[in-house]
């Protein structure tokens, strides 16, 4: 079996992949590993053989592939997050670093390792392959007799506290979310200036018999109040109509008002009273429809600009993305693959439906074109050396280019005809397929060095440093945070993740936050973290 595996790489990926999945969805305590349980199957297939190994190809496009993912889904809210909490969240990331780097020089110092094998332990405890790839840079400036010792103590460092690296930083998100009660559903409920927060959206017919609402354009009436509702329907006598932003309400309409439910009984208050009917169910004059967006010449623009109202007499009053419902405003901007309610006459439905496409089988499909150029050009950045003061250069690599890259284009969504963006299964599929190479890659490259040095002995010093630099970083990033900072755990969890730099912690953040909100924590710190662990590693390496 062991020649089989080891002659048909192809073969091993998805053996552990298989494997890692199953392990992945075995609970203990409600606790699970998710898809992160593939590093440690990948670990155990390399620990039983050096030559049970994957090709060092099948690491690189997994990780390039799932952090430009990540970066296109991110993108917005990265920048947003720039003008909002960028420097708190770049200062908790520098300072849990900056403390993980300080308690490697205490290592090196108490436990007598050399500065090599301190910068291995610090880039493992942090599961950064970046730091090691750093430190080992500088390593080669070394004199000729100490190189090769230098350079085995920091993989030694790096390959022992990896894992620990992983496993202590889901534990300490497992624990902690357990001891604070942490309700991810409440959480995203109380986050409305988030983009794309979730809200559970209703519909209710109002009666308007309030003088202050008479006369006023609806969408002035919104503004001027506060509302975050839209209005559809409306029955005027016996006529039905669609309530568009310059319809002037009078009195004794009956108008269907959208949105959450405090929004909604904040309108009923302000038009009149809320009434029994149900103007949707009448769709003689006025129907509604669920329509995919799959053609690319309408998306990443506002609303506003489609001028569905002046073109077709429609209204869109829900935006479905991915599992959750959004309520569209004149800046939303749609995305490939999103389904949206159309609220239209009759006659004019199937001509929208043609205008937004409708197709399931062309949001099945990428732009080989826009995707490849994305990737290459990220991978492109990553290898740009970057100067440093002291001599050895540093480089972003196939996670900091494409995840940077990833970030700009999802931020711009599209150049002239070119959509940079993916549909929203899409991303999906790709980025887990990317994460899954990752992780069994990185599994099966490392088990056998993790093993070996485990049998050899005297690694104790090195897993006790390696934990207590996991558990300082992760227990220490998440109690501040959520504590003192009151950043939301999922916000969190994924900004844990851009610390590590670690896409099996943000997978398994994501699947307990069951939102994308892990996305935009990871997106936000993860530049940051990246730069500060290659040049602390490399300090640790020159200083110790």
């Amino acid at each position: 079996m062991v020649r089989l595996l080891a002659g048909s790489p192809l073969l091993l990926l998805f053996v552990v992949s298989a494997l890692g999945f199953l392990v992945g969805r075995l609970r203990i305590g409600g606790f699970h590993l998710g898809v992160a349980a593939v590093l440690f199957v990948g670990l155990g297939a390399g620990a039983v053989d050096p030559s049970l190994q994957l090709p060092e190809f099948v690491t690189v496009f997994g990780l390039a592939l799932f952090v430009y993912t990540v970066g296109l889904t991110s993108g917005p809210g990265f920048f947003a997050s720039l003008r909002r909490r960028g420097l708190r969240d770049a200062l908790l990331a520098a300072g849990a670093l900056l403390a993980a780097a300080g308690l490697a020089a205490l290592a090196a110092r108490f436990a007598g390792l050399r500065g090599a094998a301190a910068a291995g332990v610090f880039a493992g405890a942090t599961t950064s392959t970046p730091a090691l790839a750093s430190a080992l840079e500088v390593i080669k400036s070394a004199p000729e007799a100490a190189r090769e010792a230098l350079a085995s103590g920091a993989v030694v460092g790096y390959s022992v506290t990896y894992p620990a690296g992983v496993l202590g930083t889901l534990g300490a998100i497992g624990l902690l979310q357990r001891l604070l009660r942490v309700d991810y559903e409440a959480e995203l409920r109380s986050r409305r200036d988030a983009r794309g927060a979730p809200q559970r959206l209703t519909n209710v017919t109002v009666r308007v018999t309030r003088d202050e609402a008479l006369g006023v354009p609806a969408g002035e009436l919104r503004r001027r109040h506060g509302l975050h509702v839209l209005f559809g329907r409306m029955r005027r006598g016996g006529q039905l109509a669609i309530a568009t932003d310059a319809t002037a309400l009078e009195r004794g309409d009956l108008v269907g008002v959208i949105g959450g439910e405090d929004d909604v009984n904040a309108a009923a208050l302000l038009l009149g009273e809320a009434t029994a009917e149900h103007l949707e169910f009448d769709r003689t004059q006025i129907d509604f429809r669920r329509v995919f967006v799959s053609r690319p010449g309408i998306t990443e623009r506002p609303l506003r600009e489609l001028r569905l109202p002046e073109r077709f007499g429609a209204i869109i009053t829900r935006v479905r993305r991915g599992d959750v419902d959004i309520l569209p405003d004149d800046q939303t901007t749609l995305e490939l693959g999103d389904r949206v309610r159309v609220v239209a006459p009759r006659e004019r439905m199937d001509a929208i439906a043609r205008y937004l496409g409708d197709s399931l089988k062309a949001i099945s499909e990428i732009d080989v074109i826009t995707f490849s150029v994305g990737i290459a050009l990220g991978l492109l950045l990553g290898s740009v050396p970057i100067p440093l003061p002291g001599g050895a250069p540093i480089k972003l690599g196939s996670a900091g280019g494409p995840l940077l890259v990833g970030l700009v284009l999802g931020r711009l969504g599209r150049t002239g005809p070119l959509v940079w963006t993916l549909p929203y299964g899409t991303n999906l599929t790709l980025r887990q397929l990317g994460v899954v190479m990752f992780l069994a890659g990185v599994g099966t490259r490392s088990g056998y060095s993790f093993a070996h040095t485990l049998a050899q002995g005297g690694a104790a010093a090195l897993v006790g440093s390696g934990a207590l630099i996991t558990a300082a970083v992760a227990f220490g990033t998440l109690l501040v945070g959520y504590r003192l900072l009151r950043i939301p755990m999922g916000v969190l969890t994924g900004m844990l993740s851009g610390i590590q730099t670690q896409p099996a912690v943000l997978a398994f953040s994501l699947e307990q936050a069951r939102s994308e909100a892990p996305n935009a924590g990871y997106a936000s710190v993860y530049p940051v973290a990246t730069l500060v662990k290659i040049v602390a590693a490399q300090l640790l390496v020159r200083l110790l």
